[in-house]
Formats: structure tokens, C-alpha cells, sequence
């Protein structure tokens, strides 16, 4: 059945939606500091209940359960989106129709299409996967048919120039001949040695034989017979072909990409590294049988030996495969860590000597991206693909000249810190031999076209950050998320792609991300408050639109709660001309003025270091905003800082950590302590910290090393020392242990444990594959040999580094709060 739209009156009180933009009057601040705007929500509080530790802590489904997955159907007129089951992991799936909402029932589910669907050239199909099958979609006629029925997964759909549409299974490439069905196996990527076939005998001996015993020489002319008549009809017999491609025993495929026009394929294959030795575990002592479950776990960085992608071109037509070298790309063979093992050698009484040499190279596999860092233009006759350095300094777009078989570099961008593993979107413009990508090359991720053979041009500048593209068809506009107007505020825009004209299509206030509508003229609008979860909303794609909220989701129980809203302010910062935007929770009674320095505070560090949390959007951090606004509610100020690293603010912020974590975030923090304490009547001897995975970590140094800044502080899944942690993430940011012992020992808190003189709570999951439980046991230890007494552990025997059980949230808060409730 449809449901009305729920009555949105309450809702749009909460919404927020004319955010006030004010100017710090804070009398401190610097020429730099007082342009900044504080953000002030136009309500301090929200409905009437006060918010308990246990309800903030309860199965979030008591929050309602917010629309997820939204995209838009073929015809762009309606909008499909998911929905979780209360208290169930399982989802259901809706579809608004422009009237109302209804559930798609199970048997239908294969009909509705999916958000990465694709579409034929002139528009007419649309193709997807539903349940790992392939479905194409008639638009006009709105009719369905399936075309597998497999086991098989398939993946990479694609319409070919041809008409046909493509995708891969089983490291498989298949095309169907849309109008006869007809499947054909355009090539079978393997990865073992290519059989030799039948050969002569060379050595005496096998020689000796053949000539000695007729038996083995009919068995041999047999066997010379059959593979010369399958060459035979496979040459001659068109109903036939040989598409095997063997790519050489212990390899593995890590990316492969069909050409449009169906004769190429670019295969990216690694050397297959087998499984690590059994220190690299993770033990599960509560399991199903009662036994301890030795799980795998990921290797560290100290332990992560160089990786190398090879790129093969494979011919489809004339069934050659090349590779392609490396040499092309400017740099490829530079020192670029001369000076850091320099520095690390001469530490270690050693003299280092810089070398030129091929460095290792991969395909850029950006977190959450979902792209291909292989580009084919419309045509099929150009690729692009996006490579990085294993040093982590470098990032190429480079094309293939396939005549010569070489790769020609289009842009290289070069970071003494390192490449962003975000803001890596690129792609060609349609039916042009025109590049558009994002780069940080100026100090902030933009926008810029690069036709082959020519000049750059940027289409975006300033000092904000542009994510998300999404080019029209007819290459008049890229559309894009950026915090144009505030580093905390993420609206909708497009540029032309021609002029540089820069249209704001959105103007919410908040937290906003989007889905272009097939046909171009809608927007799917996922849009958030500080106070609000995100919603769903559909405007036409133009400027100054109206907004139609289509989904109300927050509950009743949620609504009635009194929770505070923070103001986001700018700290004016001691070691950058640039501020930090931080959340502030002000005191349920605080009067504006007040003095004596009589209110005690907590700062809170958000994780992953590269994140931004002081937004005005709906935090991942629910849980601690309702935490927060109950210590607000308390008399607490409590802060929540974007620290140097945080994601946000630009290149030189995020990189402000390398080679030494845990100093400038630490900085930050004590500018946001003396921020309170002259701002907001803190009395700076009754501060308090805490935070999980890198907020544990900045607890930990804080602790350790400005043991005088906060009275307590609560680690959460920290890290203790960053050599035990994943490669991914942490040579980025201190190299590798090889390179940089340095940075290592002044950035892992470990080191530092004698500092500690103030209460200390750590929490740990004990079956964290992010974290390892093996960093607590190590401080611990560690803290036990420096014969200290002022700390505690508690353990979590379930919980994975995203706590899942709330007895274990609400025990974990339980602890923090009676923390600052003892020390503050």
C-alpha cells in the first residue's frame, strides 16, 4: 500500500534551515581570524525530554531508520532507496512515485534497476545487475528482460559501440547480441603459465625413445595431429575462437577494463603474495563452539614488502598482450625519500647515498571510489589510467599510445608530503579526446580539463574542496559537492565546462549530496542538520529550485528529546594563519559573559585523523553527540575540534602530520582549551579528553606528552604504535618503518608512556581487525613496567573496532562518564 508523506511541521522546526551566519566577536583573534564566520544554529536545543546515557546508547534503530542508497529509476521519474528493517540488519527497498511511497515487494525487486546502472548510447536501455544477473531495461516500454541465469557474478556492464553489452564474470568478459541473445566470450583472463602444447623431443634420451619405440612416436604424431585440427577449425570454422589469455602463474588480477568498442582490454596483475605466517592473526575467544577462533588478519606496516602492478594490453583481434613500462612518467625513477633516509642514516651514525631507480608503481585505488582507475574515452580508442608511486608521493594520469605500445603521462602530481587517497576523480568528456580530473595541486582538490597534446585549464579555484563529479551528457557541465560557502557547509554546484561559469544549485545549510536523474533535469538531494538525519529531497537541477523533501524518517521518541545543538566556531590557531573549526556545546545554563572560570570541560577527538566532524551536517559521531549534549546539559562546554589532518580545510591541513603525528593535533588542542577558558568561562585545571581509533591515539599523546593540558582523558580503540598499523593508511603519512624510523618513534605513543601522570581509561575490542587488541596489550604492558597506577582497561570480548552491541556502548560511556565525573 502507499503512505501519505508523514506531516513535515515538526520536522522543518528542527531542520534548521536558515542557519545564522554571525561574526566571532572573540576580541583575541587576528586580522586572519575575525573574516572567519561562526556558524550559530538558530535553536539551542531541541524538544522537551532530557536525553539519558541508556537511550543514547540503545540500538540506534530508536532514532528512526534513515533512507539509504537513493538513486533515481530509468525514466527519472521516480526515486527508489532502502530502508533497514527495525531491529533486523536486513533492508527493504521503497520507491516514490511523485505521490507517495510504497515497499517493492521481493518478487519485483529485480525490476527497479540500481543505482550503477548503465545506459545505451542513444538512451533508449537501461542495463543492471540484480542478485549478480544481468537485466535490460526498454525505458519507454518499461519492459524487463533477464539475460543470465548463472551463478556467476557479473560485474562491469558496459554498452559497447557495437550495441551489444558487455560484462565481466570469473575474470571473464562476455558480450550479448541484444537483438538474437547470442553470448559470446570475448576473452578468459588466466592466471597460470600458457600450456606448451605438443613439442619435438630435444634431449638423447626422449630422442632415443621415439626413435626406439613405435608406441610412444604414434602417441606423439596423435597428439600433433589434434592440436594442429583444433588450430585448423578454429581458423576456419567462424562459430569459433580462441579468447584464453594467460597471464603467468602467481599473479593476480587487480583491475581489468573492456574497451567500448570491444577489441582491447587493460589488465592490471600484482605478484600473488600468499597468505602471511600465523603471527599476523586476530584470536575470537567467544565463538559459536566455544573454541578460540584464530582469524586472519591484515599485515603491518612494518611488515608490507613493495608492490608493483603490471599493465598488459591485450589485443582482441590479433590476440597479442603486451606490457606496458613505466619509464614514460616523469620521476618514475627519483630518490624522492633521499633526504628522509638521509636524515634517518646519519641518526644511526651511517652515511646514505642516493640512488636513481625505478620506483614501484601501482593503479591508484582510491578508498570509497566507485570508479575505475582505467578510463576509456566514448569511442574506445584512447585510455587514461590514474597510477600512484609506492612512496606515496606521486600521481599520474597517463594515456597509451598502443602503436608503440607505451605510456604517454598527461599529468603527474607531486606531494613532499603525499598524494591524497581521495579527490582522485577523472574521466574523458564525451566523444572527445578531452581529460577532466581532480588534483590538490593548488593547495585544495579542484577541477581541470586536459585535452591529449594540450594545456590544462582549471574551472574551479578557491579555498575549498570539490568532490563528486558528474559530467552531462553533452559536456556543457561537471556537477559537484563543495564547501564553497563554509568549510562546514556542502551544497550543490555545476560549472560550465566551456565558460567556467559556477552555478550554486543548492542552498540547504548543511550536510548535502546528490544523484543527477537520468534525463538530466532532477537532482536526488541526501541532505542532513546538525541536529537531523539525512533525508531524501528532489529539486529540478537549476538554480534556485524548490526543494521537496520526500522522505521523513526521525522518529517521534527522537523528536522529543532536548538535545543541544552546537555552534561551530572558528579557534583562531598559535601555529597557522588558518583556524580551527571546532563544535562547541554550550551549557544548558550558560549566560553569555558569565566569568570566574567556574565550568569544566571536555574535548573530543574525532577518529580516522583524516575526517570532518565540526560540519552542519549529521554526524557519523550520533552517539557522542547526544553524550554531549547530556554533558551540556550538565554543565559541561564540551568542544569537538577538526584538528590538523581533519578533512576539509585543504592540502597543507591535511598534510600538517607528516612524518610527525601527534604534535600539531595536539597543538590544536591546547589552542582549543585557552579558547574555552577566555571564551566560555572554563576553568582550565577541569578539562577532560577522550576519543576512538586516531581521537584514542591523540589521547594518548596528549596525555603522555602535555601531561598538564587535561585532567583525565578516555582512549577508545587507540593506537599505540603506528608500526603495527595497516600500509595503506600510515606510509602515507610516516613513510614505512624502514625508511623512517624516525617518524615513527616520535609519532607511536608507546614511547612516550612515561608522561603519563593524570587518570587514564582505555577501551579496548578484543576482535578488532582495524586496531589490533595487540596495541593495548603492549602499553599495558608497558605501563606495568613504568610502575604506573593512575589507569584502567576495559575490554570488550565481541566487539569489532565499530562497537555493534549497546550493552557495550552504554558500558564504554558508562566509564568515560564517570571518568570526568571523578577527575574534572
Amino acid at each position: 500500500m502507499k503512505q501519505s508523506l508523514t506531516s513535515l511541521a515538526v520536522a522543518s522546526a528542527l531542520f534548521l534551515a536558515g542557519c545564522q551566519v554571525t561574526q566571532n566577536s572573540n576580541n583575541n583573534q587576528n586580522s586572519q581570524i575575525t573574516s572567519q564566520a561562526t556558524i550559530a544554529t538558530t535553536v539551542e536545543a531541541t524538544g522537551s525530554q532530557a536525553i539519558t546515557l541508556e537511550q543514547a546508547m540503545a540500538d540506534p534503530d530508536w532514532l528512526g531508520r534513515k533512507p539509504e542508497g537513493g538513486f533515481w529509476s530509468a525514466d527519472s521519474q521516480s526515486v527508489l532507496f532502502k530502508q533497514k528493517q527495525s531491529g533486523s540488519k536486513l533492508r527493504d527497498t521503497f520507491k516514490y512515485d511523485g505521490q507517495g511511497i510504497e515497499q517493492v515487494d521481493l518478487s519485483d525487486k529485480h525490476q527497479v534497476g540500481a543505482g550503477d546502472a548503465v545506459y545505451s548510447q542513444d538512451g533508449k536501455l537501461q542495463a543492471y545487475v540484480f542478485a549478480g544477473n544481468v537485466f535490460v531495461k526498454d525505458i519507454i516500454s518499461d519492459q524487463v528482460r533477464q539475460l543470465t541465469k548463472s551463478s556467476q557474478k557479473a560485474e562491469q556492464l558496459q554498452f559497447l559501440t557495437s550495441g551489444q553489452l558487455a560484462y565481466l564474470a570469473d575474470n571473464t568478459f562476455y558480450a550479448i547480441d541484444l537483438n538474437t541473445g547470442l553470448t559470446t566470450e570475448l576473452a578468459k583472463l588466466i592466471v597460470k603459465d600458457a600450456p606448451l602444447g605438443v613439442t619435438e623431443p630435444t634431449s638423447y634420451i626422449a630422442q632415443e625413445q621415439h626413435q626406439l619405440i613405435s608406441y610412444v612416436a604414434l602417441q606423439h604424431k596423435n597428439a600433433k595431429d589434434a592440436q594442429s585440427r583444433k588450430k585448423a577449425l578454429v581458423d576456419q570454422n567462424s562459430t569459433l575462437d580462441n579468447n584464453l589469455f594467460y597471464l603467468g602463474k602467481d599473479q593476480r588480477i587487480v583491475e581489468s577494463s573492456l574497451s567500448p568498442s570491444g577489441d582491447k582490454l587493460i589488465v592490471a596483475t600484482t605478484k600473488d603474495i600468499p597468505e602471511r605466517s600465523a603471527q599476523d592473526i586476530m584470536p575470537n575467544y567467544v565463538t559459536q563452539d566455544g573454541n578460540i577462533d584464530p582469524v586472519k588478519a591484515r599485515s603491518r606496516v612494518a611488515d608490507n614488502k613493495p608492490v608493483e602492478h603490471t599493465l598488459i594490453v591485450i589485443d582482441l583481434n590479433t590476440k597479442q598482450q603486451q606490457s606496458l613500462r613505466y619509464d614514460a612518467l616523469p620521476g618514475f625513477d627519483e630518490d624522492v625519500l633521499a633526504d628522509v633516509r638521509r636524515e634517518n642514516a646519519e641518526a644511526q651514525g651511517k652515511t646514505y647515498s642516493s640512488k636513481q631507480a625505478p620506483r614501484h608503481i601501482t593503479l591508484i585505488l582510491d578508498w570509497g571510489w566507485d570508479q575505475s582507475p582505467i578510463q576509456w574515452n566514448t569511442q574506445g580508442t584512447e585510455v587514461a589510467v590514474m597510477l600512484e608511486s609506492w612512496d606515496n608521493k606521486d600521481r599520474w594520469i597517463a594515456t597509451v599510445d598502443f602503436s608503440n605500445n607505451k605510456l604517454v603521462s598527461q599529468h603527474r602530481l607531486h606531494d613532499e608530503a603525499w598524494v591524497n587517497y581521495t579527490h582522485n576523480d577523472f574521466g574523458w568528456l564525451n566523444n572527445k579526446d578531452t581529460l577532466y580530473y581532480l588534483s590538490e595541486e593548488s593547495g585544495y582538490s579542484h577541477l581541470y580539463t586536459k585535452p591529449l597534446n594540450g594545456k590544462a585549464t582549471q574551472l574551479t579555484s578557491g579555498k575549498f574542496e570539490v568532490s563528486e563529479l558528474t559530467l552531462t551528457k553533452d559536456n556543457a557541465a561537471i556537477y559537484f559537492k563543495a564547501n564553497k560557502k563554509h568549510p562546514g557547509i556542502y551544497e550543490i554546484y555545476r560549472v560550465g565546462v566551456q565558460s567556467g561559469n559556477l552555478e550554486t544549485l543548492t542552498n540547504l545549510n548543511g550536510m548535502t549530496d546528490y544523484v543527477l536523474s537520468p534525463d538530466e533535469s532532477k537532482l536526488l538531494l541526501t541532505h542532513s542538520k546538525i541536529v537531523m538525519p539525512p533525508e531524501l529531497y528532489i529539486a529540478n537541477a537549476e538554480p534556485g529550485s524548490e526543494v521537496k523533501q520526500i522522505t521523513n524518517t526521525v522518529s517521534d521518541a527522537f523528536l522529543s528529546k532536548k538535545l543541544i545543538a552546537p555552534k561551530v566556531v572558528a579557534v583562531p590557531s598559535s601555529h597557522t594563519d588558518q583556524p580551527i573549526y571546532a563544535k562547541v556545546y554550550y551549557p544548558a545554563d550558560y549566560q553569555e559573559g558569565e566569568q570566574g572560570n567556574t565550568r569544566k570541560a571536555v574535548i573530543f577527538n574525532h577518529g580516522a585523523g583524516y575526517l570532518q566532524n565540526s560540519h552542519l551536517g549529521w554526524s557519523v559521531y550520533f552517539r557522542e553527540f547526544m553524550f554531549h549534549s547530556l554533558l551540556a546539559s550538565e554543565g559541561y562546554v564540551v568542544m569537538d575540534m577538526d584538528y590538523r589532518a581533519s578533512k576539509g580545510y585543504g592540502r597543507d591541513w591535511r598534510t600538517a602530520i607528516y612524518r610527525h603525528m601527534g604534535k600539531p593535533e595536539i597543538e590544536d588542542l591546547a589552542d582549543g582549551v585557552n579558547w574555552m577558558v577566555e571564551n566560555v568561562n572554563v576553568d582550565k585545571g577541569a578539562v577532560g579528553t577522550y576519543g576512538g581509533s586516531y581521537g584514542g591515539f591523540m589521547t594518548f599523546m596528549a596525555l603522555f606528552t602535555q601531561p598538564e593540558l587535561f585532567q583525565a582523558g578516555a582512549a577508545l580503540r587507540p593506537v599505540t604504535d603506528w608500526a603495527y598499523y595497516n600500509d595503506p593508511y600510515t606510509s602515507n603519512i610516516l613513510n614505512r618503518p624502514a625508511d623512517d624510523p624516525i617518524a615513527y618513534r616520535r609519532s607511536s605513543p608507546i614511547y612516550f608512556a612515561e608522561g603519563l601522570n593524570k587518570p587514564m581509561l582505555i577501551n579496548a575490542p578484543m576482535i578488532d581487525d582495524n586496531v589490533f587488541f595487540q596495541d593495548v596489550v603492549r602499553l599495558v604492558q608497558r605501563l606495568i613496567e613504568l610502575e604506573k597506577e593512575n589507569y584502567e582497561t576495559a575490554i570488550y570480548p565481541v566487539e569489532p573496532h565499530g562497537f555493534v552491541q549497546p550493552s557495550s556502548w552504554l558500558d564504554e560511556y558508562r566509564r568515560i562518564y564517570k571518568l570526568f565525573k571523578e577527575n574534572l
